[in-house]
């Protein structure tokens, strides 16, 4: 089968190969990929610039959805033809802190599918079935693939933020993510704001499709003068920054109040300067959000079968996995919001 494969270490060095398929062994299941979204982090792969461990030659992704074709020994609770999703974690030390206390995302030894184990970007690929879900029937493969990045956005919005009802919360980057993060805070009750470039017109009109109350394109407004009108000059209650950028830190940290939450969901690449002084003069909590739990899945699922988030309005492109070079331009350069890949050109 094809594959897309980082083959070694260092800037690029990934090509379609072919590999062989895989097969179950006990305790797993092979899932015929339906389709795999390529995330942030798999451009940190391709560029070698990312934080998470990865042990090339690896197939990557990570972000896909698919039918379940076959069942290892010792798997119990799962059929030939169901549809699924998959968590990342393929093998955690189980015994450490973390893992005790039921975060098993910040296991030292943590080695992850698309990262250490061959993930989506192909036909097959092959899970415990310990962190497999069904995928709810009325979400398609391609909304599918957005499961994965949405229990991250629920673990850093949900479980590790704290929202109230009329709280004032901005979002800095209107993609995937950020986009994902204005759904659930508006579930919350807060008036949102999103912010991003003129360059990110098509989010900043998703946005607001998606209930934002404001959308602002920061080359055009001040979004810390915004903020402060908004808020009779107190600032937002809650921050959550989502483009992984050095510049919306520090417009966070302007436009937050004092004693304000402030969440790091964008991966950076590099190590950043940051004013830790007004960290200080403003008593601001501050958190970062790294992957997800089990309990940041089901809620996601949840939330997804209810249909109280939209997933459809953030794919924008469907491209087969031949065409990955295209994929990853597109990604690169922002050109829409989430590009979803398949082993075939279909939805």
């Amino acid at each position: 089968m094809k594959a897309l494969v980082k083959y070694a270490k260092g800037p690029g060095n990934m090509q379609i190969r072919d590999v062989p398929e895989p097969k179950p062994r006990p305790g797993q299941v092979i899932i015929q990929v339906k389709a795999t979204g390529i995330c942030g982090s798999d451009l940190h792969i391709m560029h070698d610039d990312i934080v998470i461990s990865v042990n090339p030659p690896v197939i990557i992704g990570h972000e896909f959805s698919g039918v379940i074709a076959k069942v290892g020994e010792g798997v119990t609770g799962w059929n030939i033809g169901d549809f699924v999703v998959s968590e990342l974690g393929f093998d955690v030390c189980g015994t450490c802190y973390n893992c005790l206390a039921g975060f098993p995302n910040l296991c030292s030894l943590r080695k992850s599918i698309g990262y250490w184990y061959d993930g989506g970007f192909t036909s097959f690929v092959s899970v415990p079935f310990s962190g497999l879900h069904l995928l709810p029937r009325n979400v398609s493969f391609t909304e599918g693939t957005l499961t994965e990045p949405l229990a991250c956005c629920v673990h850093g919005v949900l479980e590790l933020a704290h929202i109230t009802t009329r709280d004032i919360v901005l979002i800095l980057g209107p993609g995937t993510i950020g986009l994902m993060a204005l759904q659930l805070a508006k579930a919350q009750g807060a008036t949102v704001i999103v912010c991003g470039k003129s360059s990110d017109s098509y989010r900043l009109d998703v946005a607001r499709k998606l209930g934002a109350d404001h959308a602002l394109d920061i080359e055009r407004i001040d979004p810390v003068k915004k903020v402060l009108e908004l808020s009779d000059g107190q600032g937002a209650d809650v921050v959550f920054e989502c483009s992984g950028k050095e510049m919306a830190v520090a417009t966070g940290f302007l436009a937050i109040r004092k004693r304000g939450q402030f969440t790091q969901l964008g991966l950076m690449g590099s190590s950043i300067a940051a004013d830790f002084d007004m960290i200080v003069s403003k008593e601001l909590r501050i958190v970062g959000a790294f992957g997800s739990r089990r309990s940041s899945w089901n809620l996601a699922l949840k939330l997804m079968a209810d249909g109280l988030v939209q997933l459809g309005p953030l794919v924008s492109h469907v491209l087969p996995i031949s065409s990955w070079e295209k994929a990853f331009e597109l990604a690169e350069e922002q050109e829409g919001l989430k590009i979803v890949m398949t082993p075939e050109h279909v939805k």
